[in-house]
């Protein structure tokens, strides 16, 4: 049987890392299974949901490599969720309720006074079809309620182990509100059993809503996936929310984090597998198994991550980096110069900073005007070797008493404009020497 997952955001904010944890553990695992991943756009919340959301979170999607064989609106499925409310209806399993919020509010209010579950007491069940039509008259509209089979729902999650509800202790859940839109549960069900997922993969706060998902794909003759329910992430501060500033991919990207070290960050924080610069999205997926995944929730320290970037950036190599710094306007940079320069780098953008430092005419300052003219002076003939700083700095310090920072500052500032960089011995040869000539005042 092929694999199929589901990654199913909302789009009523910006992505953020925690739901994106989510996409990446469920599209690695069809992809290690050589099965399919759906993108799946849950847009019923009209009010709510954005199409500028869920542009940009297909496109954050697509900037990590995150693919998919096939994507969604259910906004464009009402008539199917409408054929699947009418058949729970006929079947018994959906039935009209016709209190209010406040009536709901008082009875929740009066179970938990007297240290009962605030289960819902199926009131509605006792009405007969006059009271429904003369509340209906009324104006009061039902919202509907699946009817929960009094038996135990079991399950083996594939993160968590065996997991037991007994539906008594469960309210009958609202599918339907009175204002006929849906809530999350019976679209999301339909979606899953019609285009037959079967590893539905999401957040530990769902746990509850899977009891009552497995009787309601029973309840309309689906077969009932396999559940994983991984940790939440959190951080010291506050919970992950996707309205919380600082945490969405959108800003990420904006700060220098690349695709694959927040793929490699996210997949492997909370698992028994060290998160390690080296690894590739290959890697990620051959050691992917849910029985690494910790069960306790998943401290995220964004500093954490900005660290593993470097590391990462500090890895690549020039075939893996060429296409993002065409991207960046640097086509001209070559692998003997990446290899050089990655290491003294904190981000992408900083290549660019070094070329122009190398290859082109900038403006540098003169800290020790006596120095940077001797410097000139004593530059060594012909071409410039890895060899040619020892030998040019060791006749500067032959004519001048002068050592350390008051010796070596002035000179890189004059050369590179920066207070700090690459070794100089390093950086010299991939410099032009008609540029060195003129930032140290010697006219060519």
């Amino acid at each position: 049987m092929t694999t199929v997952t589901r990654f199913a955001p909302s789009p009523t904010g910006l992505l953020h890392v925690g739901n994106l944890r989510t996409a990446i553990m469920a599209w690695i695992y069809a992809r290690k299974k050589g099965g399919q991943f759906i993108l799946r756009i849950d847009d019923t919340d009209t009010e709510r949901s954005k199409q500028e959301y869920i542009d940009a979170l297909k496109e954050d999607l697509v900037w990590l490599g995150i693919n998919w064989d096939l994507s969604f609106n259910q906004s464009d499925r009402m008539v199917k969720y409408e054929d699947a409310k009418q058949k729970l209806i006929r079947s018994g399993r959906l039935y009209p309720c016709y209190e209010t919020e406040e009536e709901l509010n008082l009875k929740r209010k009066n179970l938990l006074s007297r240290n009962l579950p605030p289960i819902y007491d199926r009131a509605a069940l006792k009405l007969t079809s006059g009271e429904r039509q003369d509340l209906e008259q009324k104006g009061i509209m039902p919202h509907w309620r699946f009817l929960l089979k009094d038996e135990d729902i079991v399950w083996q999650d594939k993160v968590r182990g065996e997991l037991k509800f007994s539906a008594k202790y469960l309210s009958d859940p609202v599918l339907v509100r009175a204002n006929q839109t849906l809530t999350y549960s019976l679209a999301s069900v339909v979606d899953d059993a019609e285009y037959g997922v079967t590893d539905i993969i999401r957040g530990e706060d769902h746990i509850s809503n899977s009891a009552v998902h497995i009787q309601l794909f029973e309840a309309m003759g689906a077969k009932v996936p396999e559940f994983s329910h991984i940790s939440l992430l959190s951080t010291k501060e506050k919970k992950l929310s996707k309205r919380t500033g600082g945490f969405d991919v959108k800003n990420l990207r904006k700060n220098g984090i690349l695709p694959l070290a927040l793929l490699i960050f996210l997949s492997r924080i909370g698992t028994s597998d060290a998160v390690d610069p080296e690894k590739r999205v290959q890697d990620i997926m051959k050691d992917f198994e849910f029985y690494k995944l910790n069960k306790a929730t998943v401290q995220y320290d964004y500093e954490e991550l900005a660290g593993f970037n470097v590391k990462v950036i500090h890895s690549l190599r020039y075939e893996e980096v060429k296409n993002k710094l065409n991207d960046l306007g640097l086509n001209e940079v070559y692998e003997e110069f990446w290899v050089f320069i990655r290491g003294n780098i904190d981000r992408l953008e900083e290549v660019g900073l070094w070329w122009s430092v190398c290859k082109e005419d900038i403006q540098t300052e003169i800290l020790d005007k006596e120095l940077i003219q001797l410097a000139a002076e004593q530059l060594p003939e012909g071409e410039l070797k890895s060899e040619t700083w020892d030998l040019w700095i060791n006749n500067i310090k032959s004519c001048t008493k002068k050592r350390g920072q008051e010796l070596f500052l002035p000179m890189r500032v004059a050369l590179t404009g920066q207070r700090k960089g690459p070794e100089l011995r390093v950086l010299l040869p991939f410099m032009d020497k008609s540029l060195i000539l003129k930032r140290l005042g010697v006219a060519k």
